[in-house]
């Protein structure tokens, strides 16, 4: 049975001939259903632009990327509108809230889009608040609540439409320790008791340390792949460290 989401050779070249850049060399991987997968490596390496082609932000200059059995790097514009749309979920750093919206009318944003019956919407709306305990919050505006409360909000709208697959780009990059440990909770808790799968990537040891498995990047290749296993959360942080520190993962791109 073939993975939920299957990396296929996958190169990414930016620039000309005379002034080309390598960013992603000869990539394969894959994440099964369910799983809770990071992508980490130093500044530079490729990581974000991984995530990037694999969620059908940006193309690939070479390769294939399978997600629920489609290639998506062959899918028209109009078709990958609609694939994101139904199948995706992203959560980005900078939240991408609209102002003009209060929280619940911003998770409700997609099933809205997608016609949902505003009596289910609102439903699902509550629902996936309270998974992330911003029920409370839903007839506030951007403007009047925290960043951890902000980035719930961006979580919960990523979510809602139940997608196949959820995106992370460096989702606890700009909230403070407390937020970023109840988001990570939020995520790890949606993963093991709804199955959800995550593709998340991370320049943060202990955000990493939440995940299942972690791809490593270094160079546009993948240096290393670690496995939590049956270690600890605090356990696997250390072992994270370890790895790091063995490619050159200055202290600031670690915790």
């Amino acid at each position: 049975m073939r993975p939920l989401v299957d990396i296929v050779n996958v190169n990414k070249t930016f620039g000309s001939k005379s002034n080309e850049f390598v960013a992603l060399k000869n990539i394969s991987s894959s994440v099964e259903k369910g799983e809770f997968v990071g992508i980490m490596g130093p500044s530079g390496a490729g990581k974000t632009t991984l995530l990037n082609v694999v969620s059908t932000i940006d193309e690939a200059s070479s390769g294939s990327v399978f997600i629920d059995g489609k290639d998506v790097t062959k899918m028209k514009e109009k078709e990958l509108a609609t694939f994101r749309r139904e199948k995706l979920g992203f959560i980005f750093q900078d939240y991408n809230l609209l102002d003009s919206l209060t929280i619940g009318e911003n998770i409700a944003l997609p099933l809205s889009l997608a016609k949902v019956k505003a009596k289910e919407v609102d439903k699902r709306v509550q629902a996936i608040a309270e998974k992330f305990g911003i029920d409370g919050l839903l007839d506030k505006y951007p403007y009047q609540v925290s960043g951890g409360q902000k980035q719930r909000c961006a979580a919960s709208r990523a979510i809602v439409t139940n997608p196949h697959l959820i995106f992370g780009d460096e989702p606890t990059g700009a909230l403070d320790s407390k937020s970023a440990t109840d988001l990570l909770n939020s995520l790890k808790s949606l993963n093991e008791e709804e199955q959800a799968t995550i593709l998340m990537v991370t320049h943060d040891a202990f955000a990493a340390s939440y995940c299942q498995r972690l791809l490593i990047i270094k160079d546009g290749e993948i240096f290393k792949e670690l496995t939590r296993g049956t270690q600890t959360r605090k356990a696997f942080f250390h072992t994270i460290l370890d790895v790091m520190g063995e490619i050159g993962g200055h202290d600031d791109e670690l915790v």
